[in-house]
């Protein structure tokens, strides 16, 4: 077993040293070395050879994009995690790193007030990530294939007998759970979904502020659906997805007129707000057995216990298969607790998800 050997790249040099401090006080995780451009990031790769680089976005004379571009087409595989601001601007280059081929992302923690501070939130949100991209080529445990136990509910089981699927239930509405490698495989599955698709859409992708609004525009122009960043008393109507808003909950509630959108910021939930759980749960609370859920690649649990739900009111739910994932935690959680009535690859759940709602109409 050996540490795991980090290029940190960034201009700044106070973030270099939080960055560094933080990584280097991990007993699993070494900095082979540092970069204050990509120009040099290029140059000390072969020299250091690490298992993964963290990349920032706005550097002088070769930025994070660039960068990335480039050692894509000499190291294909290499882990990069692109290290962004939380700002629009940062989104929008998150995005376009992420299609060029970054593996994924972490904000700065920027304006959190301490040092300290700022290094807990290296701890908490990249330090997993690097662990989780690298374990296997470092030779470290790898996480256990065992389903913990999960999660308390955090509303009380829904009260009906229990229900089998049925493969040929009709569904009125698709809820979609995704994180790590989400905003790819959103591009490539919204495609597939024709615009006059007879079901509203609502999703969670782990995402923060900014980064949801612009990711519901990109997927928007590649998609015939109209996709739009989820507010407050919006109507669902067939053939429109939403997607909830960074750092807030979205739900679901019936009013006498139809079903309208609600966001909160209560607490998180699987360490997330949005989070997939609040989502799945209300959706069951008012479709019930009519409820179609898809599970796609991502980082955790999230959503293990919204399929509970949607299981127990008798809805159906497809999860993405391990080798198209990214990441196969979430959807890897409900496969492993017998939740999923499909496990697919990723470019057969738009046909799928297309041949279940024409059940029924």
């Amino acid at each position: 077993m050996r540490k795991i050997r980090v290029l940190v790249v960034d201009d700044a040099v106070v973030v270099r040293k939080i960055v560094t401090d933080t990584l280097g006080g991990d007993p699993d995780i070494e900095v082979a070395a540092t970069a204050a451009n990509g120009r040099i990031a290029l140059q000390k790769i072969p020299q250091v050879n690490p298992d993964i680089l963290t990349l920032d976005i706005e550097m002088p004379e070769m930025d994070g994009l660039q960068t990335l571009a480039e050692a894509r087409k000499i190291y294909p595989k290499l882990p990069i995690i692109m290290f962004s601001t939380l700002t629009e601007r940062g989104g929008a280059k998150t995005l376009e790193a992420l299609a060029l081929g970054a593996t994924d992302y972490v904000t700065k923690p920027a304006n959190v007030g301490s040092v300290s501070v700022a290094m807990q939130r290296i701890r908490d949100e990249l330090i997993p990530k690097i662990k989780m991209f690298c374990s296997k080529s470092a030779g470290l445990e790898a996480p256990p294939k065992a389903i913990p136990k999960p999660l308390p509910r955090a509303t009380p089981a829904i009260k009906r007998p229990p229900t089998r699927t049925s493969l040929i239930q009709r569904a009125d509405i698709l809820a979609i759970g995704v994180s790590t490698g989400g905003p790819n495989a959103l591009a490539e599955l919204f495609p597939t979904l024709p615009g006059d698709l007879p079901v509203p859409i609502v999703l969670v992708q782990h995402m923060p502020p900014f980064f949801t609004k612009l990711l519901a525009d990109r997927l928007t122009s590649k998609s015939p659906l109209d996709i739009q960043e989820g507010k407050a008393g919006e109507k669902l109507v067939p053939g429109k997805a939403w997607i909830a808003p960074g750092d807030y909950h979205m739900v679901l509630e019936q009013k006498a007129d139809g079903v309208y959108l609600k966001t909160n910021q209560d607490p998180q939930e699987n360490s997330c707000r949005p989070a997939v759980d609040p989502l799945f749960r209300s959706v069951v609370e008012i479709y019930g057995a009519k409820t179609l859920s898809v599970i796609l690649t991502g980082m955790g649990q999230d959503g293990l216990i919204g399929c509970e739900h949607v299981k127990d009111a008798g809805g159906q739910v497809i999860v993405q298969d391990e080798e198209s994932s990214v990441v196969w935690g979430m959807p890897g959680f409900v496969a492993r607790a017998g939740l999923a009535d499909e496990i697919l690859p990723l470019n057969q759940i738009g046909q799928k998800i297309i041949s279940k709602l024409k059940v029924g109409r």
